[in-house]
């Protein structure tokens, strides 16, 4: 069972990270994480600009995906976690709404591997709408042509909407995941490692449509691949061993950091 307290502050480690307030989508204020005992994030503090590509870098297991799932409170479905610090979206402090599939509906994810249903993939995309108690036969089409163009496939799949969604390829699949998730309208879309498990040609497109999908959306992106973080972003956050050692526009980060640790990093000397 998830603890959530309200109180920060009450660390000696900290990371003052500091943006200018205009247009600010998400701000994050002494976050603190615990998984039972273990404390996987130290006092985060992170302003994230609305319709942005903001990318999270790190070597592994350094907090950057843990840091991500806060931001939709998939944390919760981990038995143990303990959040302290606030988390605002749209200045809504999330940790203090008791709704959390609104929170998510507004706060869409993209994960690692796709993760496609056995159906169709009409029914793929209009699933989440469904859920949500849209069942007029017009609307669906409208919105899942619309969400399916949103992602940059609807070409190579509009004659083929009633065939399985597993028949694609990875490229294809985790476009359609894509389309998923812009199909319950979110403001805010959440996406760890979306590329990692893509050849080269459905990486270049995946990037292509994040790049084309920040003009609507405010992007949260990990990855590990710092060409990829350079390529596609507008601000990157450097992660290492759950603090964020630097945060600043992604030119900056990686061709003038300020801290030591986040040139060694993007320099390659070590993770």
């Amino acid at each position: 069972m998830t603890m959530i307290v309200s109180e920060a502050s009450i660390f000696n480690s900290t990371t003052s990270v500091t943006t200018d307030a205009f247009a600010t989508k998400i701000q994050v204020n002494d976050l603190n994480l615990f998984y039972g005992e273990k404390q996987a994030l130290f006092n985060v503090n992170l302003d994230i600009k609305e319709k942005e590509v903001t990318a999270l870098i790190g070597p592994s297991g350094c907090g950057k995906s843990t840091f991500l799932r806060t931001l939709n409170r998939m944390n919760d479905l981990i038995d143990g976690v303990r959040v302290i610090g606030n988390i605002h979206i749209d200045g809504e402090n999330v940790y203090e709404s008791n709704d959390v599939i609104r929170l998510r509906t507004k706060v869409g994810m993209v994960f690692q591997k796709s993760n496609l249903f056995p159906m169709s993939i009409y029914d793929n995309v209009a699933y989440g709408p469904r859920m949500q108690g849209i069942k007029n036969k017009k609307i669906l089409n409208e919105i899942v042509e619309e969400s399916l163009r949103g992602a940059a496939i609807w070409d190579e799949v509009k004659d083929r909407l009633k065939s399985s969604a597993l028949g694609l390829s990875g490229g294809q699949q985790q476009r359609i995941c894509i389309a998923r998730a812009i199909a319950m309208k979110p403001d805010v879309i959440l996406m760890d490692e979306p590329t990692s498990a893509l050849d080269p040609i459905s990486t270049l497109k995946v990037e292509e449509l994040i790049t084309q999908m920040k003009k609507d959306y405010t992007i949260v992106i990990v990855t590990h691949n710092m060409q990829q973080a350079a390529r596609i972003s507008d601000k990157t956050a450097f992660f290492l061993n759950g603090e964020v050692v630097e945060y600043d526009d992604t030119n900056v980060i990686f061709s003038t950091p300020k801290d030591e640790r986040t040139e060694d990093y993007v320099t390659g000397r070590f993770g």
